[in-house]
């Protein structure tokens, strides 16, 4: 399994990358091939903060490499020009990636780092599947906000294509995962009783499919206060969500649920994109 791998190549985006947390999970689900991508944008003449230029961001992306590499991967590492999200979806797409890795601990003042509106960018124009991994805030005792990525997966769908897209990605997640919870959120109670119902048929597929038996919930509200609401009822580490992708404009469409999840939330976050961009 190949990823790309987003830094910013700062302290934080390096010490979540030490975490064994984030090396143990991406082992866990067949994780052999990494690709780091830093991006320095085309506005930036002096190079990226703290450092001189894009020469110095090879140097520095080394011991971030180092760090992979120790602990079993494959590593390549890439320093591109250009508007970051453009940049790392690209590379997502040229290598064949099956997924993107991009840290995000929120709004940044810093419109260079990869975090809040990169991060927010990269996942609106995601042409392959992309983990948003939350990193914690400078005064925590931990380097992610939620550990073990995988082994506690929340799917919420709305029974589109689009969401079907994503529960179809969840076995690629077998080897870290070890509980599962499925929601729905509607505003209609005539839509309750059969709600109940699809997700128990997917809860049985699950079952089948990886040996895990799946909770199940529906409930009636916003969809996006009910999801973090029910990430943290079932103490979820990531949730799933399938996303729009891109209109025949290509503009930036990709949900406003998946988006304000992205935004508003502190869980990591599995964005799967339809099948056509994937593959376009």
């Amino acid at each position: 399994m190949r990823i790309v791998f987003a830094t910013d190549l700062s302290d934080a985006n390096e010490a979540a990358i030490r975490s064994r947390t984030c090396l143990d999970c991406l082992d866990n689900i067949g994780v052999t091939e990494v690709h780091l991508v830093t991006v320095v944008p085309d506005n930036v003449t002096t190079g990226l903060p703290g450092m001189g230029a894009a020469s110095d961001a090879r140097q520095a992306l080394q011991t971030q490499r180092e760090v992979f590499e120790e602990a079993g991967f494959d590593v390549e590492t890439h320093v591109a020009r250009g508007t970051p999200h453009r940049r790392i979806n690209g590379f997502a797409d040229r290598l064949d990636a099956d997924m993107v890795v991009i840290g995000s601990r929120g709004a940044s003042p810093l419109e260079n780092r990869l975090v809040g509106s990169t991060t927010r960018n990269v996942a609106r124009t995601a042409v392959r599947p992309l983990l948003v991994e939350r990193i914690a805030p400078p005064e925590a005792d931990k380097a992610v906000v939620k550990e073990h990525l995988f082994e506690h997966v929340l799917f919420a769908t709305d029974f589109s294509e689009n969401a079907q897209q994503a529960f179809e990605y969840m076995p690629t997640l077998s080897g870290a995962t070890k509980e599962i919870d499925l929601l729905h959120v509607t505003n209609s109670d005539t839509e309750i009783e059969n709600a109940q119902s699809e997700l128990d048929e997917l809860a049985a597929e699950i079952e089948r499919q990886m040996g895990i038996e799946a909770g199940t919930n529906v409930r009636r509200g916003d969809p996006v206060d009910e999801i973090l609401a029910e990430e943290e009822r079932v103490g979820a580490t990531t949730t799933l969500l399938g996303t729009r992708g891109q209109s025949r404009l290509r503009r930036l469409l990709l949900g406003s649920v998946s988006e304000d999840i992205v935004a508003r939330g502190h869980n990591n976050v599995l964005l799967v994109p339809p099948e056509m961009a994937q593959h376009r």
